[in-house]
């Protein structure tokens, strides 16, 4: 059920965007912790219709304007190009349904932030690797998103999380939070802490290329977990990139990286029994080459050689993201069980571990 309060500001929004036909249905859709959703369904004289209907959380994207600006021109971007090779441009990427005025987004009388896209029907997520073709696919998609973006001026987006995959911002941060202790628990990891920071000369490598010239700026989706693509749910092949939320400027590895960590993991997350936390090199070769069929050509040599990079990086900027907010008191992360935010800082810590023991292997995929 929808809270009255809800209630009356979505019945405000809806009046904004002045959709054809008559609303049937609206009921909360999803299970996402950061926005709002809801499905609308409208019956019209040329059938059902529905959409996602979403309040933005704006207090963690704290410039939903320029959110919506980079979305909007992203998937204007990707529609031209799926309509010039015949694809389905209402089912192979977000579509962002405007109001009456013609804006992105509405902001309501009470001061939220609200979205709108055509509901995509037919499709199903996927939360955990089920098999390594659907993995493969999924590589395939993000990939496919990197070449489809490479020529997109990257630089023209917004910034809309300052520093989200900036490895070396990321490290001081976690050295202030070492420093404040504000949870008094910094005795009981020392041994964590002490992993964290002897990485300190890795954090730069990527940065570095960058300011240097070595590596492209491009368009990054930056949360490449596999439930952010939709697979059809008769072929189960992957079919459109979603939560653009976090779409900017970026690096190719921190897209590849990030899915790496969270599909080719043996282990959960949160893993307590960190003997199941481990590297699976059959499912990292298997997104390689996903990734790189998708990108048919787009990415540079340095990149290439540079994926395993992409793969530790991301892996260990979460880690010191996690064990940072145990250190602040479980701040940011929700939690569900006490220490919950240090499980998830030891499994990141141990991945990269093991990627280190398995560093050649992983280079021999790549160039393979």
């Amino acid at each position: 059920m929808v809270q009255n309060s809800t209630c009356e500001q979505m019945n405000e929004v809806i009046d904004a965007y002045a959709l054809e036909g008559t609303l049937t249905h609206q009921n909360p859709h999803g299970n996402g912790h950061i926005n709002d959703t809801f499905l609308l369904t409208y019956d019209t004289p040329d059938g059902v219709r529905k959409y996602i209907l979403q309040r933005m959380n704006h207090t963690i994207f704290k410039n939903p304007q320029a959110l919506m600006e980079n979305i909007s021109r992203v998937t204007d971007y990707l529609r031209q190009g799926i309509i010039r090779r015949g694809g389905d441009s209402e089912r192979e990427t977000l579509n962002v349904i405007r109001t009456a005025g013609g804006d992105s987004y509405y902001q309501d009388s009470a001061g939220n932030y609200w979205r709108m896209f055509l509901f995509i029907e037919d499709t199903i997520c996927l939360d955990q690797v089920e098999n390594p073709e659907e993995f493969y696919d999924s590589a395939v998609a993000f990939g496919s998103f990197q070449r489809m973006l490479a020529d997109y001026p990257a630089h023209t987006l917004h910034e809309t999380i300052p520093n989200f995959h900036n490895t070396p911002s990321r490290f001081q941060d976690f050295c202030k939070a070492v420093k404040r202790n504000a949870s008094g628990r910094a005795h009981l990891v020392q041994q964590e802490i002490d992993f964290a920071l002897s990485k300190e000369s890795d954090t730069h490598v990527l940065t570095d290329l960058l300011a240097r010239g070595e590596l492209p700026l491009r368009v990054t989706h930056n949360d490449t977990k596999l439930n952010n693509i939709l697979f059809d749910r008769s072929t189960r092949k992957a079919l459109c990139i979603i939560d653009l939320d976090t779409v900017m400027p970026g690096l190719s590895l921190y897209d590849f990286g990030d899915s790496i960590r969270t599909g080719a993991s043996t282990g959960a997350e949160d893993e307590q029994d960190l003997s199941k936390i481990e590297l699976d090199l059959n499912l990292y070769e298997t997104f390689t080459k996903g990734f790189l069929a998708g990108c048919q050509g787009s990415l540079t040599n340095r990149e290439i050689e540079l994926l395993p990079m992409g793969a530790k990086l991301m892996t260990y900027e979460c880690g010191i993201r996690f064990l940072a907010d145990y250190l602040d008191g479980d701040v940011y992360y929700k939690i569900h069980r006490e220490g919950h935010n240090l499980d998830r800082a030891r499994t990141q810590f141990k991945l990269v571990a093991d990627m280190e023991r398995k560093w050649d292997a992983m280079c021999a995929a790549a160039k393979r």
